[in-house]
């Protein structure tokens, strides 16, 4: 089989919805990097085997083709969007990865773009059994017999009350993620992945006052919750990230330079009601397919899509606290579902080369029970 060589990648700063992308469509978000990401690495258009995108709450079709034609590329590279939710960008890096490993493409562009600002309103047709008059909704539906606008907050809500998670433990991940993300911010760490779109500067949602007497004062956002508020879970947000995957032999050809090699990739299915855990599930199915143990690991990127993940983490792989998301997660940068398994992946690279590590994984949970991992190799 062929390596697989990432050479790396772009992403947008990250909005909240809302805010500074309100009227900025994903497929334009998408546009942006995809070009940042040819012109950064000086790839011929005509070499480009195939891209592929998530997006999550888009309007349909095929949001990644439309991203490329708006970006002026040429017509003749196919592109194709998939839908896994949180762990879609990293189930378009796998899939580039098998095409390449696999002889069926040598150069992919891969990762997502999401728009929760621009998001379709959508309502049942009358002949579908959950059609409700007048009713609109955003949220699919991902558990059979239930859907609901907050369906992923009662999952972590439910998940943080079964695994007995306290308000201190995940109080302790929130300033983390925050400070952490503001001394990366005032440092430039990040700034060589980072585009510009729409005149956007910054990523709208870290906080460096963010303290713990504003937690203690901040409301649960379900009724009757007792768990889940505005600080220990995502906001809604719009952003987009690819990055550029290669065979080892295109690469030697072209005389470029990988940053890692991808070593593998899984999923892995859990309880659709406590999603949040299937982050954990698929770095240990990662670590028991690829016989590596947790502590060979230099770098962990894990999605914080609410706090209650990375308190998971913390118990299940002890004394990795410094090693995991070391410029901080999504609960401070954000959370475009669509592009943030590829935001992971830079940010590893990224770890990577600031600690001089050498094995990296990313990992994300998503909407209905799946769990998606990546193993990176630095070179």
């Amino acid at each position: 089989m062929e390596k697989v060589w990432i050479l790396g990648g772009m992403r947008s700063f990250i909005g909240v919805k809302d805010r500074m992308y309100r009227n900025v469509p994903a497929e334009v978000l998408g546009a942006e990097v995809l070009r940042a990401v040819i012109e950064k690495y000086q790839l011929a258009e005509c070499d480009i085997d195939f891209i592929i995108g998530g997006n999550a709450v888009g309007g349909g079709g095929n949001m990644t083709r439309l991203a490329a034609l708006t970006a002026g590329l040429e017509q003749e590279i196919p592109a194709v969007s998939l839908d896994l939710q949180c762990g879609s960008a990293l189930e378009a890096v796998t899939q580039a990865a098998a095409k390449i490993e696999s002889g069926l493409a040598d150069l992919v562009l891969a990762g997502g773009m999401e728009s929760s600002s621009t998001q379709p309103l959508r309502m049942w047709n009358p002949n579908h059994p959950n059609y409700e008059k007048d009713k609109v909704w955003t949220v699919a539906q991902f558990i059979p017999g239930q859907q609901g606008e907050q369906v992923m907050l009662e999952g972590a809500e439910r998940t943080a009350i079964s695994e007995h998670v306290t308000k201190e433990e995940q109080d302790f991940w929130v300033l983390e993620s925050h400070h952490r993300a503001a001394r990366t911010v005032q440092k430039g760490l990040l700034s060589d992945i980072q585009v510009s779109v729409a005149g956007s500067r910054k990523d709208e949602g870290i906080r460096a006052s963010m303290s713990q007497k504003l937690m203690d004062r901040l409301p649960h956002l379900l009724p009757g919750g007792c768990v889940i508020h505005a600080a220990n879970a995502c906001l809604m947000h719009d952003g987009a990230a690819f990055v550029a995957l290669c065979s080892e032999e295109y690469g030697k050809r072209h005389n470029l330079t990988p940053a890692a090699v991808l070593r593998f990739g899984t999923a892995v299915g859990g309880d659709p009601l406590m999603s949040p855990k299937t982050a954990v599930l698929a770095v240990e199915k990662l670590l028991k397919k690829t016989g590596l143990i947790y502590d060979q690991v230099d770098a962990f990127e894990v999605n914080e899509a609410f706090a209650v993940i990375d308190v998971l983490f913390d118990r299940a792989f002890p004394g990795m606290r410094e090693r995991y998301n070391r410029f901080g997660g999504a609960l401070a940068y954000g959370h475009p579902y669509g592009a943030s398994g590829a935001l992971l992946i830079l940010h590893l690279l990224k770890s990577l080369e600031s600690c001089g590590g050498h094995y990296g994984i990313c990992a994300a949970a998503a909407a209905g029970g799946i769990g998606s991992a990546i193993l990176l190799e630095r070179r």
